[in-house]
């Protein structure tokens, strides 16, 4: 798999947990290409966003069921990211959400 952050890197993930997870440990959340092992997820975000990445956790976040009246679907299973930069850097366009 190549290195291109925009095949790996889908979308940074904004919620009160990654909120946190940001402003206490320095770790930042995305969702990624499922078949993103965690050496491509680094060298994506070092690549896209120039900072030094300590440490990365992935995880499968499984789809859940939903009804829309009678009908049932699912939603599709996607992969987690949580990404821990190097002490003093910071993605500074998510700093401000």
């Amino acid at each position: 798999m190549s290195y291109d952050p925009r095949k790996i890197i889908k979308s940074h993930v904004n919620t009160e947990r990654s909120t946190k997870l940001r402003e206490t440990n320095n770790e930042y959340v995305f969702e990624v290409d499922r078949l993103a092992n965690k050496y491509t997820v680094k060298m994506a975000i070092q690549n896209a966003f120039g900072v030094k990445v300590a440490s990365v956790r992935t995880m499968i976040m499984p789809g859940k069921t939903r009804r829309i009246g009678r009908n049932e679907g699912k939603t599709p299973t996607w992969k987690k990211a949580i990404v821990k930069l190097k002490q003093g850097e910071v993605i500074s366009m998510f700093e401000n959400m």
